[in-house]
């Protein structure tokens, strides 16, 4: 599997980005995660879809409100809205997709990632 991501760039405190990430290969969980520098990385937001199912998704309490996972089937192409961005939200976004259904909000949780897309909210 491999990912393509793109979507970043600088914004203005409060306006917004949307990020995206096409995969090849079969998944079944995608999820976005994001490294500030001297930080860890952390979670950011998770989907999961079966061939029956509706998808699922979860967001880290820290954009809850602000942003949105989604998922385009056909393209297979993940996209994280983001509003009402903030300074704090400054990172290198990476994507990540793995073939177990389920959520997950966890590094362990994907096999496959992407290379970074830097995200830059100024003041």
């Amino acid at each position: 599997v491999q990912l393509q991501a793109s979507g970043g760039g600088l914004v203005q405190a409060g306006g917004s980005l949307r990020l995206s990430c096409a995969a090849s290969g079969r998944t079944s969980r995608m999820g976005w995660f994001r490294q500030a520098p001297g930080k860890e990385r952390e979670f950011v937001a998770t989907i999961s879809w079966g061939m029956w199912s509706r998808a699922d998704t979860r967001l880290a309490s820290s954009v809850t409100g602000r942003f949105a996972i989604s998922i385009d089937n056909a393209k297979k192409t993940v996209y994280l809205q983001m509003n009402s961005l903030k300074p704090e939200d400054t990172a290198v976004y990476y994507c990540a997709a793995d073939s177990r259904l389920g959520l997950g909000d966890s590094s362990n949780d994907y096999n496959y990632w992407g290379s970074g897309t830097q995200v830059t909210v100024s003041s």
